[in-house]
């Protein structure tokens, strides 16, 4: 059996009363990749911060490579050959691929000489290691997502890390992305390197994970090798119950037409003479592959980007939106697709978020009522399940899917009848997936119609009554919930349909 990189052993954690960790044990062998899953709050990053040294554990024991380590800091963690890559990179946009690497593997006395040969013959040499072809002297601002992670990667193995944490690593890849991915994890397996691999993908934790480590509520509940545990269980497992229903789609009678728009077309967002209808509690679902222009068709409906052309109609009567308060007046509403950035702000209350969208129907003469502020607020916390210790914790205090929530209850409020949800359960847990969707389904049932982009073809297909299929800022197809299959989608979106 493979040497142990890292032991860990009745970790406890606790933050301001809360158990954050109950005594959570966890190892990693060396050239394994060990996946780490669990709901959001179940602890998985506050055992990683404990173990690159950001928290100190309240007790129990850290070893690395057989060396029981007393006290972590991250000055410790680099120097033990341990390296954690995160879902939005941390480089410097303004500095070279070079320079970003040298930050991390070379010597930095105050009077040292750069050697700027040396320097980006060692970052291609780096680069190349992790497949990557990428030009050392380009700027981190000019590098897409996927290859500044691959710059990440290159820094983490030029530091000489044994011990790699990659945290939803995949989160903002395409498919072909996230291949080239697992190509990389391969390699660096192949060379010994232990691996932390934490995903809400399930799909990659199946495919990639040697072993499965799952946490749920600060406990560590089981620890089985891949070949012992299929995704079902799996599921289970983390939410400590069964799912009869990740997608739990009801079929609704179709009503009238609620929402319609004809020949829609923007040049300045890439959207091309696109015509779309949705029905009184029917659910739609926008499919495609990235860059097919989905967003960019959301953002034109709802006024955040000029339309050159076509109709709009609500409710069968022609309607003209210029700005999302034209949007909101037709009784439209927009969770966008990242949530941190446009859906919420962290720094505020849930009371303070929930009510922005609506801040007229709780104001008076420019006054806001903080009692219907706070009273709304605790609705919409009471119906989405929203888990927190009050309406006036901040947002940023809470999961990744109670912040959706949060987001969503903002829009709630506005009472909308049409409902535009963008990427609606991206980067949160299996349980809050399921959450939200049993959501999405309650409100269709009260007759609200909504359009849902998303890119988990088991999501468009498991929610949506039809589904359009969008490729080139055009909409390449509508397929029935009976026809639409996922070869069906991705002829489509490919242009291979006959």
């Amino acid at each position: 059996m493979p040497e142990s990189l890292l032991v860990l052993r009745s970790i406890t954690k606790h933050f301001a009363g809360v158990h954050a960790l109950k005594g959570v044990s966890f190892d990693l062998r060396q050239g394994e990749v060990h996946a780490l899953v669990g709901e959001n709050g179940a602890g998985k990053s506050t055992l990683i911060k404990i173990i690159t040294g950001a928290e100190r554990p309240d007790g129990g024991t850290l070893v690395v490579s057989g060396r029981t380590i007393a006290q972590m800091d991250p000055a410790a963690s680099r120097s033990l050959g341990i390296a954690a890559i995160y879902q939005q990179p941390s480089l410097f946009p303004d500095l070279t691929v070079g320079e970003n690497i040298a930050m991390a593997i070379e010597d930095r006395r105050l009077w040292g000489r750069v050697r700027w040969k040396q320097r980006r013959a060692s970052a291609l040499e780096l680069l190349d290691r992790v497949g990557a072809s990428i030009d050392p002297d380009r700027l981190v601002e000019t590098l897409t997502m996927p290859e500044q992670q691959l710059v990440e990667i290159a820094k983490a193995i030029g530091a000489n890390a044994g011990i790699l944490i990659m945290d939803e690593p995949s989160a903002s890849l395409t498919d072909r992305e996230v291949e080239s991915l697992f190509e990389v994890v391969s390699r660096l397996r192949s060379r010994g390197v232990g691996i932390i691999y934490i995903s809400h993908r399930l799909d990659e934790i199946v495919t990639l994970g040697d072993r499965v480590t799952v946490l749920r509520d600060g406990e560590t509940i089981a620890t089985r090798d891949r070949a012992d545990l299929d995704r079902q269980e799996l599921i289970q497992l983390m939410v400590g119950r069964e799912l009869s229903a990740v997608y739990p789609k009801r079929s609704i009678p179709p009503g009238e037409v609620v929402f319609e728009v004809r020949n829609l077309t923007s040049r300045a967002a890439g959207i091309r003479d696109v015509s779309l209808s949705v029905g009184r509690g029917e659910i739609v679902g926008i499919a495609g592959l990235v860059g097919a222009g989905r967003t960019e068709f959301a953002e034109t409906l709802f006024g955040l980007r000029h339309a050159d052309s076509g109709a709009l109609l609500v409710g069968g009567v022609p309607t003209r939106i210029d700005s999302p308060r034209d949007a909101i007046a037709a009784g439209m509403a927009y969770v966008p697709e990242d949530r941190r950035r446009h859906g919420v702000v962290l720094e505020m209350s849930i009371a303070a978020n929930t009510s922005l969208a609506s801040l007229q129907s709780i104001s008076r003469r420019g006054l806001i009522d903080r009692g219907a502020e706070s009273r709304g607020a605790e609705r919409f916390t009471d119906q989405l399940r929203i888990r927190t210790s009050g309406v006036d914790a901040e947002v940023g205090s809470l999961s990744g899917g109670n912040q959706q929530k949060v987001a969503l209850a903002r829009w709630l409020a506005t009472e909308p009848a049409i409902l535009i949800l963008d990427e609606p359960t991206q980067g949160i847990d299996v349980g809050a997936k399921s959450e939200i969707h049993a959501l999405m389904q309650d409100l269709a049932e009260r007759g609200m119609a909504i359009i849902m982009i998303s890119s988990e073809l088991p999501e468009i297909l498991g929610m949506s009554d039809r589904i359009a299929v969008m490729r080139h800022g055009s909409i390449a197809g509508v397929l029935s919930r009976v026809e639409a299959t996922q070869p069906a989608i991705l002829a489509l979106a490919l242009g291979d349909a006959a």
